[in-house]
């Protein structure tokens, strides 16, 4: 709201080319409690003074010699920027009101002069003008204000982009790093086919596998699971990999390998951080040995019957008790039989509608192709897998691990 005393401190220039009419006019407002009130009898030095002064309101009488009130309508016009011209005629003509209003003016008032009715539209056209002024400032504040915010919103976003490249970038170099520590190639046996298989999340997995050709000519393999994503779970899967790989390459039994992993892992990974895995050494003849701590059942197809055995874990988790010491279990492969080791991913992949692809589709899958050899139960599966999640993103790495006694 414009308060009254603001009205009565507003800027008026009085125009009238008589100078008892100019003072008639001046009287008037002054004893209405204007105090800013100036006058010209010159037309022409209206534009002028209102350049310099900015008036709030001009008192323009349109009958004037040389220069009348319509070009100096016209000339403040062009200085107006806005097109709101802060201009009450003064007239005697009753035809020039109609033609003023349409040339820009806000209101009229008549000759001879009447002293309410002058102060009452001097009063509402500034009250008006200041509302205009005032809005447009307010505008102004606003319009600044935003730009400020957007450009602020803008660093915002650029320094956020700027973040996320990074973020990108490393997260680029770690999914390489572990993707590195899978094995570029399986080692080749002459008794055995060897598959493997991993599809890693958008996040850090911490599936891993590894497969190895011992100086016993023995056929050793690891399929591991970290618990948790991202940055701790790929560092201590890497941690992991590499103990098993030191110690299996110095010929430690591999019960004595999982005993001291299990200490090293408890006293150097987080709270609640565990490992779940599923070793196994076999020799050429298919005869050897397995432990599995805490990690999914292995799947055995007997090609000989058709069945399968589940090869269930009787151990703990590596890294959650200081405690655990861990037991091999025999294993025996015949000609054609197939073993599979797999992650939580495999069995709870999920369709579009959240159903879980299931062990029960897994062991479906492995009866039914298993006659066919470890090819044929792969590319099934892997086909069954594709169709059931419909290209859904997964939540958890999806790996396997097929050993088949081929002679």
């Amino acid at each position: 709201m414009i308060d009254n005393a603001d009205i009565l401190k507003a800027k008026i220039l009085i125009v009238d080319d008589t100078e008892a009419n100019v003072r008639l006019l001046e009287g008037m407002l002054r004893v209405a409690g204007y105090v800013s009130v100036q006058y010209t009898t010159d037309p022409t030095a209206v534009c002028d003074l209102h350049r310099l002064h900015r008036y709030d309101l001009i008192l323009l009488d349109l009958q004037m010699p040389g220069m009348d009130g319509f070009q100096v309508m016209d000339c403040l016009r062009e200085i107006e920027a806005d097109g709101y011209l802060p201009v009450l005629v003064v007239t005697a003509q009753p035809g020039h009101k109609l033609r003023a209003l349409e040339a820009g003016a806000k209101d009229f008032v008549s000759k001879p002069f009447e002293l309410a009715e002058l102060q009452a539209r001097v009063h509402n056209i500034l009250e008006v003008r200041l509302l205009h002024l005032e809005a447009r400032n307010y505008g102004r504040i606003l319009e600044e204000a935003i730009r400020e915010l957007e450009a602020s919103r803008e660093v915002v976003r650029l320094k956020i982009a700027e973040e996320n490249r990074q973020m990108q970038h490393e997260l680029a170099e770690t999914q390489a790093a572990q993707r590195s520590l899978l094995p570029a190639e399986l080692p080749r046996f002459e008794n055995f086919a060897i598959n493997a298989y991993n599809k890693a999340t958008p996040q850090l997995g911490a599936n891993f596998y590894d497969c190895l050709r011992l100086s016993s000519a023995e056929c050793l393999g690891v399929m591991a699971d970290v618990s948790g994503k991202g940055m701790p779970a790929a560092l201590l899967s890497s941690m992991v990999l590499g103990a098993l790989s030191i110690e299996f390459r110095a010929a430690t039994p591999p019960h004595e390998v999982l005993d001291r992993l299990n200490r090293l892992l408890f006293e150097k990974s987080l709270p609640l951080q565990f490992v779940t895995l599923f070793l196994f050494l076999l020799k050429p003849d298919g005869t050897g040995q397995y432990i599995s701590a805490g990690h999914n059942p292995g799947c055995l197809f007997r090609a000989a019957t058709g069945t399968i055995e589940e090869l269930v874990s009787d151990e703990y988790m590596l890294g959650m008790f200081a405690f655990a010491s861990y037991r091999t279990r025999a294993l025996d492969l015949e000609m054609g039989d197939i073993l599979v080791l797999y992650s939580d991913g495999l069995v709870d992949a999920e369709s579009p509608e959240r159903e879980k692809f299931g062990m029960e589709r897994l062991l479906e899958i492995l009866q039914r192709e298993g006659p066919s050899g470890g090819t044929a139960v792969r590319h099934q599966l892997l086909e069954s897998v594709e169709m059931f999640t419909e290209g859904k993103p997964q939540a958890d790495d999806i790996t396997f691990v097929m050993v088949e006694k081929t002679r």
